[in-house]
């Protein structure tokens, strides 16, 4: 409750500069901020790394681990298709005027899919000095899974190692973490600069801006809470143990950077056993992107559809799977959906003019992108949980 009470001061003081702007408030706003993000960046690679390779260590064996994680999974996939559906069809509800001159929409795939050879690194620096989540995500799995192979002694031994090095950088963040509401408040400080700075009229893009957030509102408030009420789960109990990490995600714009506190929170708040948090929430963090996949969605068409190319039905649907697969790749960094958006109309021969005009809205957008990324992972974490945990019922 102290932490919230704090939080929710820090936002009030900082949408003060809206009233009262000051150049030098802003100024210190900036260092406060870069700082927070800089050290948030330094530990969610390595956070990334340990949180899966101890988890899957911990684990009895292979068994286990495909069990585990064949419902995050699963449930991700699920969840991701879902947001590209809804969408979709906020995109067809709304119908951002198009153009009628009709062109064609074929997709080479070559082109959205190259980010899947990051998979595999080159080398194991290269894979943390690039900030390759991808990468890091894969050697995590790849040596995690090679340790349950060995002989006993040795896979404790290892599991220790990378148990407490885990916990130790766990700490170091879990302290520098006390100071979210300073982090939070330069975040909405410098966010309320930003409007200050940019008050352009862009009446023609309102009808994008309002599928984009449509269809984020209504997968966290709607698709999600039923996903939790499917379980047995209270969706309010879940939001309010989430709400710090949350709000970090919405100001940081990085699910990446909001993982330490996502862990502390699911641990802690929502009591999500430890060896499921550690494997979910950093696996969810660079595949579950709810958010993304509707947003990939609707910008290609409505980008598209304003330069003239007209898609069938088929071809609506195929982009269902498109934005889907898409998002699973992405990284989880500020501003990834939109660079990955880019690459489609790229890869199309669509003139990006359209993204200049989008990129004013994109800090709003990705911040709500990002809160319901979070929010996702969250609910994916709980119904594993709660999935493995009816499992040992039902075994016992």
């Amino acid at each position: 409750m102290k932490t919230n009470f704090l939080i929710l001061l820090s936002i009030l003081i900082g949408l003060l500069s809206f009233i009262w702007p000051n150049e030098h408030l802003f100024q210190t706003a900036d260092v406060v901020g870069n700082l927070f993000l800089r050290f948030l960046k330094l530990v969610s690679l390595p956070l990334i790394f340990l949180a899966i390779i101890s988890s899957i260590t911990g684990m009895k064996g292979i068994a286990e681990m495909r069990q585990m994680g064949g419902k995050i999974l699963k449930y991700t996939l699920t969840t991701t298709l879902i947001a590209a559906t809804v969408g979709l069809s906020f995109f067809l509800l709304i119908s951002p005027s198009t153009s009628q001159t009709a062109a064609s929409s074929s997709v080479d795939p070559g082109k959205y899919f190259s980010f899947l050879l990051n998979i595999v690194p080159e080398n194991i620096v290269q894979v943390f000095l690039e900030n390759n989540v991808l990468g890091v995500a894969f050697l995590g799995f790849s040596l995690g899974a090679s340790v349950l192979f060995l002989a006993e002694k040795e896979k404790d031994l290892l599991h220790t190692f990378f148990r407490g090095a885990f916990n130790a950088l766990l700490k170091m963040t879990t302290g520098f973490l006390n100071l979210i509401p300073l982090g939070i408040w330069a975040f909405v400080t410098l966010f309320v600069r930003d409007m200050i700075h940019d008050s352009a009229n862009m009446n023609n893009m309102l009808s994008y801006v309002l599928c984009v957030v449509g269809a984020n509102l209504f997968q966290g408030l709607v698709v999600l809470p039923l996903f939790l009420k499917w379980k047995g789960l209270s969706p309010y109990r879940q939001v309010r143990s989430m709400a710090p990490a949350l709000m970090t995600a919405f100001f940081t714009k990085s699910s990446n950077a909001a993982l330490p506190i996502t862990l502390e929170c699911a641990e802690t708040k929502l009591g999500i056993n430890q060896r499921v948090a550690k494997l979910t929430l950093p696996l969810c963090s660079i595949i579950n992107m709810n958010a993304c996949a509707a947003f990939i969605l609707i910008t290609v068409l409505f980008v598209s559809t304003q330069n003239g190319i007209t898609f069938s039905f088929a071809e609506l649907i195929l982009w269902i799977f498109l934005a889907t697969l898409a998002a699973v790749g992405n990284a989880g960094v500020p501003m990834g959906c939109y660079f990955l958006a880019s690459a489609f109309l790229v890869g199309m021969g669509v003139p990006l003019s359209l993204m200049g005009l989008i990129l004013p809205f994109y800090t709003m957008l990705d911040m709500l992108e990002t809160a319901l990324n979070v929010w996702s992972d969250s609910c994916i974490a709980s119904v594993v949980d709660q999935d493995l945990k009816e499992t040992a019922m039902v075994l016992s």
